[in-house]
């Protein structure tokens, strides 16, 4: 449905994923937005990243690359795309924009909440009547409305303000921040999930749509179970450290080769386990017998398994209780778990000579995603798609196009414009 002008946005031919064939714009930054389209390029998506001329703030976080010019936390959200760089506050940027905006399929921003409408693209005004079809995908911190509409959000506040710090860590305590940013990457697979509902029913009806996703709502999703029981009872959840609010045992215990997890779902488990720790009686034990019984005796039955496991190979264990259908492991540290046997195995880790870095989640049958490729480097396409879309002449000048006008002469010399008025 995109405007057929594909000299200027080259579909990847070389891929038979699901969303072959789509026109993807990133025009985000940080994390949420660039790991849904991330995602999108993964299952054969054509992606193009759009930056300023500071580049994305992650590309200076984390380890840095030799060059200094990206680093590994960029590394892993902005793969398999192409990448153009656009001073956006020029009249050049602002025009290749609106081309862009023209052939693509799908649109993933999150700028602050108006700046689009202040560059002439709100979407309700100007994009959804041009363009009908469009799938316009918008991830901020609260919302564009309400007495929070338009504040900024990063993901560690949004865990304090939506209420999941308040759970996390233990009861004597403050609380804790989780480890991972789980807001922005439950936003990212929220969106991602929005954008392909939208076009499920674009297929069915020809009309795209605008896919409103915040961070809010995905810390706010975040809240099971801790939320249905306050819906249910009122009482504030209390954080409870590595045990599970609802189940037992379900926790880590500390033993001197290591921290090792347990988790049993029901009676039966429970029972395996205590079979497989030589105490089999105690799952007939009136305080052990039942779930309820075992989560208001959690202390109890807690200091009794790490006293059963103290001494315990780990491996070993864990080879024990899941060949019983008891769920445990040793925690591992991120290294081990990316070379871990059935990690390597499932290709969640791909370490091919050209590409390394975690792998693709989603597998289907028929349908195989797109090899990895390492991120490409700021501005690295910027030069050939201005020209494909016919604002760059082959000196590399911005040309009449940039304002229709064929006097308009950029104010700048000739010899630094296009790195004034392009980046």
């Amino acid at each position: 449905m995109s405007p057929d002008r594909s000299s200027a946005w080259p579909v990847d031919e070389h891929t038979d994923g699901v969303l072959s064939g789509l026109k993807v714009l990133d025009l985000s930054r940080v994390l949420a937005g660039p790991y849904c389209a991330q995602m999108m390029a993964d299952h054969g998506a054509s992606v193009l990243k759009v930056e300023a001329p500071a580049g994305d703030e992650t590309r200076q976080w984390g380890t840095l690359s030799d060059d200094g010019n990206t680093s590994s936390y960029y590394s892993g959200l902005n793969r398999s795309k192409r990448n153009i760089e656009l001073d956006l506050t020029t009249p050049l940027g602002k025009e290749a924009l609106r081309r862009l905006l023209d052939e693509a399929d799908v649109v993933v921003e999150n700028f602050k909440i108006g700046t689009m409408a202040r560059w002439g693209f709100d979407y309700a005004h100007d994009l959804a009547p041009r363009r009908p079809e469009l799938v316009y995908c918008r991830i901020s911190g609260f919302g564009a409305d309400g007495v929070m509409g338009g504040m900024p959000g990063y993901d560690a506040v949004l865990q304090a303000y939506g209420g999941l710090m308040s759970i996390n860590g233990y009861p004597d305590r403050g609380p804790l921040r989780v480890g991972v940013p789980i807001v922005d990457i439950v936003a990212a697979n929220l969106a991602f999930s929005g954008i392909l509902l939208a076009l499920q029913d674009r297929h069915r009806t020809g009309l795209g749509q605008f896919v409103d996703i915040s961070l809010l709502d995905s810390v706010t999703s975040l809240l099971v179970p801790h939320s249905a029981n306050w819906a249910m009872t009122g009482m504030q959840p209390q954080r409870t450290g590595a045990a599970h609010p609802a189940v037992a045992p379900y926790q880590t215990f500390d033993t001197p080769a290591g921290e090792f997890f347990i988790g049993t779902g029901n009676d039966r488990q429970f029972r395996s386990l205590m079979t497989v720790l030589g105490r089999p009686e105690l799952a007939d034990d009136p305080n052990f017998s039942s779930n309820p019984a075992r989560i208001a005796h959690v202390g109890e039955l807690g200091t009794l398994i790490a006293a059963l496991v103290a001494n315990r190979d780990l491996d070993e264990l864990a080879r024990e209780l899941n060949k019983a259908g008891v769920p445990s492991s040793p925690v591992k540290t991120i290294g081990e778990a990316l070379t871990d046997e059935q990690v390597l195995h499932r290709e969640l880790f791909i370490d091919d000579g050209e590409y390394r870095g975690v792998g693709i989640p989603i597998k289907l049958s028929r349908s195989k995603p797109r090899q990895p490729i390492a991120p490409a480097a700021k501005g690295a396409d910027t030069d050939t798609i201005l020209r494909d879309l016919g604002l760059l002449d082959t000196d590399g000048l911005g040309s009449e196009a940039i304002s229709g006008d064929p006097s308009y002469e950029s104010p700048v010399d000739k010899r630094d414009a296009r790195v004034a008025t392009i980046s």
